[in-house]
């Protein structure tokens, strides 16, 4: 299927002559995506690192890459796809060297499945030369085949009846099979269980070793597997410390390297125009919300996973500065979802599974001075009740159509 970064990697990178990193979950899909720009170019090369040949090359001669292209062949488009070279020592100034060579002749996609920027450490930078782009699992909209809304007309149509009746289907093959491409189209519970286990057992033993060398790898996967029970919680690096009995630094940092490797992602409370807000711990979600056992965890997981998404895609494509937090005080009142908007409160969200009472007290209390519209999504079908001019309650297939 048509992913909703392609458009815009070609049109702001690639065409642009900059290089495009785009990283993101194991098995995210970020290989077929790389392989179906193929069609729009004249010459194409996908390289991976776990290939013995490529490595060589790349380790003592990544120019020798000219080799692969037909230069002479004039006005034609020429793009490589390096998979994975964040692995390679010294990544970062040979691919400097490539493009400072090659660039204005070849086009270059990075891709890989951690976060780049654990890697772009070091005085040789490549700033100017890339664009940076995070891949998602599949979401709601995505599978609707729209193209997504800028934020403005995304915001608008919260406030406004639905006049169409959406089909829920792939919203409920989505909570029940994660967004992952491959369990996802299986349309299998059974896959869905074997693929889990598979990809855990890689993250770990495979993309956490290559990036942290730590012995602890059966620590590491007894922390894996008591993460989906502390989802939609503020986080107690404590409680995890005395469960797997090693100091609160060695879990802070094991827990860094999973969120790098796109394992989890954790929302911080927002501490600005709140009144007695927490300040310091964060809640954690995971990619895959199917590791999570109760449907209404799963269902906020989700939604918190659709909302990173839009937060990162308008971020890359130069919407503005969009980011994700929550909402807390010390009396307990929550709302699960802030959007901020270049600093600014932009939209607060909660999550329901089928909950229609609308705590109004505890979103005055919590959003009062922030002047800031609210929406509460609930999970099944059919609702929409318009409390205020900037309050409103949505089935969560009107809330995520529009959504990238």
């Amino acid at each position: 299927m048509h992913r909703y970064l392609l458009d815009a990697v070609v049109r702001l990178a690639l065409k642009r002559n900059k290089m495009a990193f785009v990283s993101g979950p194991r098995q995210v899909g970020k290989t077929t995506f790389a392989k179906q720009l193929a069609p729009l170019v004249d010459q194409f090369e996908y390289l991976n690192w776990d290939e013995t040949e490529f490595r060589r090359l790349w380790t003592k001669s990544p120019n020798s890459l000219k080799d692969r292209f037909d230069f002479a062949r004039r006005n034609e488009k020429r793009l490589v796809v390096l998979d994975e070279i964040h692995k390679g020592k010294g990544w970062k100034q040979k691919l400097k060297g490539v493009y400072d060579h090659l660039g204005e002749d070849l086009q270059i996609l990075v891709t890989g499945s951690a976060k780049l920027n654990v890697f772009k450490k070091g005085s040789d930078s490549l700033m100017g030369r890339y664009l940076n782009f995070r891949l998602h699992p599949l979401s709601y909209g995505e599978l609707l085949g729209d193209e997504p809304a800028d934020p403005e007309s995304w915001m608008k149509g919260l406030f406004k009846e639905p006049k169409v009746d959406l089909n829920s289907s792939p919203l409920k093959s989505l909570l029940n099979l994660s967004g992952f491409p491959e369990p996802y189209f299986s349309g299998d519970a059974k896959i869905l269980n074997i693929w889990r286990r598979s990809r855990v057992e890689k993250i770990v033993r495979e993309d956490l070793r290559d990036l942290s060398r730590l012995p602890e790898l059966s620590q590491v996967e007894v922390l894996v597997s008591l993460l989906p029970t502390k989802i939609g919680n503020p986080l107690s690096v404590q409680s995890l410390r005395e469960d797997l009995e090693v100091s609160h630094n060695t879990v802070v940092r094991w827990l860094s390297y999973l969120q790098e490797l796109f394992y989890f992602f954790e929302l911080r409370p927002w501490t600005k125009s709140v009144v007695r807000t927490l300040k310091k711990e964060p809640k954690i979600y995971l990619y895959d919300w199917t590791e999570c056992e109760n449907k209404g965890v799963q269902f906020e997981n989700m939604l918190a996973v659709h909302l990173q998404k839009a937060c990162h895609f308008w971020t890359d494509t130069g919407e503005g500065n969009f980011q994700l937090f929550y909402l807390r005080n010390k009396e307990k009142q929550e709302i699960d979802f802030l959007i901020v908007r270049d600093k600014q409160p932009w939209l607060a969200i909660e999550a329901k599974m089928s909950d229609t009472h609308v705590d109004q007290k505890a979103i005055e209390k919590l959003t009062g001075r922030m002047n800031c519209p609210f929406v509460q999504v609930v999970f099944q079908d059919g609702i929409y009740r318009k409390l205020t001019e900037t309050r409103a309650m949505l089935s969560a297939v009107d809330f995520l159509a529009k959504l990238p």
